[in-house]
């Protein structure tokens, strides 16, 4: 079984507390546990040691899953610590703001790194806002990237660190051939709480992506819901990648 490290924090700026929002019987963040045990993944909770995220240690517990807490400035630490107290040596990245990752996608990536990359980064429609897939990673990439950093260096936009490792191979995973989401399903505004609230009542929690894509293909006006934050998200994360 292949470790999800599911990376989240309860403070956000835009949505405030979204990983606790509804989400069906569920919380945003129990659907997206439950999510990846579906596809036979490992979920650790991979969180900070602010007060503010005891809530989601609690959650961990209450669902029998492995946690850690760690540097809330520095992601990359908090994975490379995270990853040293599971004697994690592989594992995939899962924000608990995109609800509707493909676990197919997740092993079609893992599968890519363990074929000699020390990094897989995201599909280029997830990278776009589909939040197909994140990113799969070597822990000794992580490690080594670490180095010289301290615990107030801000890491996260993490990919432009691991890029500066001498020798690190680093390979795009490739858009899939089918089920392609070019929409924006990733939680950041309210919007998009409402619209991915809309697909998971037609679909439930579980749904495949291509049940995802067909749906919206079906239902186009559901996209339209928050289509207009679309340009503010892309602005938002081009300012995060300098």
């Amino acid at each position: 079984m292949d470790n999800a490290l599911i990376t989240v924090r309860a403070s956000s700026s835009r949505l405030p507390r979204k990983c606790f929002l509804p989400f069906g019987k569920l919380s945003m963040l129990e659907h997206i546990i439950k999510r990846a045990e579906h596809y036979n993944l490992k979920p650790i909770i991979c969180t900070t040691d602010k007060t503010d995220d005891e809530e989601i240690v609690k959650i961990a517990i209450r669902l029998g899953i492995q946690y850690f807490c760690g540097c809330s400035i520095n992601k990359l630490q908090r994975w490379r610590d995270c990853c040293r107290e599971h004697k994690i040596k592989i594992f995939h990245t899962v924000d608990a703001d995109d609800p509707f990752f493909c676990g197919e996608e997740v092993y079609r990536s893992l599968n890519l790194l363990r074929s000699g990359y020390d990094m897989v980064t995201p599909s280029p429609s997830s990278s776009n806002g589909g939040a197909t897939v994140g990113y799969s990673l070597k822990s000794e990439i992580v490690e080594r990237a670490c180095e010289g950093l301290t615990s107030s260096t801000d890491t996260e936009m993490m990919w432009n660190f691991i890029k500066k490792v001498k020798g690190a191979k680093i390979i795009a995973l490739d858009d899939p051939k089918e089920a392609i989401i070019t929409d924006r399903m990733t939680l950041d505004y309210a919007e998009d709480y409402l619209m991915l609230k809309k697909v998971r009542s037609i679909v439930g929690n579980l749904a495949s992506r291509s049940a995802v894509a067909e749906t919206l293909k079906n239902n186009p006006d559901i996209t339209k819901i928050n289509s207009f934050r679309n340009k503010e998200w892309l602005d938002n994360q081009r300012k995060k990648s300098f």
